[in-house]
């Protein structure tokens, strides 16, 4: 009797591996949903915001660069390229 009651008791190992595979699945599915959710909240909030971001705009001719941001801009550039900040010439600034 011992021996039947060890039998029925085990799963199987196909019935283990479906049912991994089963909440692997459904997991997979609902961050799917859940980031296509979020994607359309986000853009919703994203058409509003847009709406008000472009009423505030300044205008470009109020973009004045200084010195200074001439300076931080150049350094920058050369730390990336990996060359002197004496050898970088900044012709212009603008605004994008």
């Amino acid at each position: 009797m011992t021996s039947l009651t060890a039998q029925t008791a085990d799963p199987g190992i196909l019935f283990v591996v479906l049912t991994g595979l089963g909440i692997v699945f459904l997991g997979i599915v609902s961050i799917i949903i859940i980031c296509r959710l979020m994607l359309l909240i986000a853009s919703a909030a994203g058409r509003k915001a847009g709406k008000l971001a472009v009423s505030k705009e300044l205008p470009a001719e109020e973009f004045k660069p200084s010195g200074e941001l001439a300076a931080v801009i150049g350094a920058a550039v050369a730390e990336e390229i990996g060359c002197d900040a004496k050898n970088i010439k900044i012709v212009s600034i603008k605004r994008v």
